[in-house]
């Protein structure tokens, strides 16, 4: 990876660190996560400042730090399937993807510590380790989370349903075909590929006309253009996801690792993350509450 494809990865995880990460945790209504969020400077600038130093126990530690905060969102994932008493209602399709993003970011924190202490983790290449943490802020934390709040959304929808267990699945998938190979990492990626175009289709066909319908409101000014830019770009990015996987597992001509962090990774991180946490920020369908367990009366 060169210099300069190396310090445009560094700036899509600045972003994921100190405004995806927040922004997102902001969206979840779970015990003990808006302390986290309020916290998360402690873990977010130590991290970000592991991306500029050189490899070696100084950036060691301070990625350590940020690792330790993905730790803590991670730790909310059974707590609040604890508090689902309902194993049905814990495995509805949206409170599945939102468990699936918090489990993430801890992904991209462990990836962080290796590559900064310049360990070969499970034996991967370096560039390899420091492409998996903006992979796992926005792949993983962001695509899960706006797939579980469009599910629930649109809960008649079985596209709905469809793209909260498919972006996880996928997620799980790619993150298996480091270790299994390249044609299971494009099965990975295929199947997160038509979940996030499902996410794009359901966010462009209803939920922007519901916030246009919106406009008017002063928090709802400008959430439809976020919202169809987020859908838009989807439509794109992930088409070049599923390309660049395709050539890796054939052999067939493909984009290198430069130009899809200048295209994928730019347009994912600000086109479809940014955008689309912020317009969620702005939508009265958050935050999301856990499942609440099923009446008594009903299981008799």
């Amino acid at each position: 990876m060169g210099r300069g494809t190396a310090e445009l990865v560094d700036l899509l995880v600045l972003l994921g660190m100190g405004a995806v990460v927040p922004l997102g945790l902001a969206l979840i209504d779970e015990p003990g996560l808006a302390r986290v969020r309020r916290l998360w400077p402690l873990a977010a600038v130590p991290g970000a400042l592991s991306l500029w130093l050189p490899r070696g126990p100084l950036a060691t530690g301070t990625a350590a730090c940020y690792a330790l905060g993905t730790i803590a969102v991670a730790a909310h994932a059974p707590l609040r399937l604890a508090r689902t008493r309902s194993l049905a209602r814990s495995l509805a399709p949206a409170e599945i993807a939102v468990l699936t993003a918090l489990a993430m970011p801890s992904v991209a924190g462990l990836a962080l510590v290796a590559e900064r202490a310049g360990y070969q983790l499970f034996g991967f290449d370096l560039d390899i380790l420091a492409l998996t943490v903006p992979h796992f802020h926005y792949a993983g934390f962001t695509a899960a989370l706006v797939a579980g709040l469009v599910c629930r959304a649109v809960p008649g929808r079985p596209a709905a349903r469809w793209a909260a267990l498919s972006v996880p699945t996928g997620t799980l998938l790619v993150l298996g075909g480091y270790f299994v190979g390249n044609w299971a990492e494009l099965v990975g990626a295929a199947v997160l590929t038509a979940g996030m175009w499902l996410v794009g289709l359901l966010t462009w066909r209803d939920l922007r006309p519901r916030a246009e319908e919106r406009s008017g409101v002063p928090r709802f000014t400008g959430t439809p253009v976020l919202l169809g830019v987020s859908a838009a770009v989807l439509a794109v990015t992930m088409l070049l996801a599923l390309w660049w996987a395709l050539g890796e597992a054939s052999g067939i001509p493909h984009p290198t690792l430069g130009w899809m962090a200048a295209t994928h990774g730019v347009g994912n991180a600000l086109g479809f993350a940014l955008c689309s946490l912020l317009a969620w920020r702005r939508l009265a369908l958050a935050p999301v509450p856990p499942m609440p367990p099923i009446p008594q009366e009903t299981l008799r």
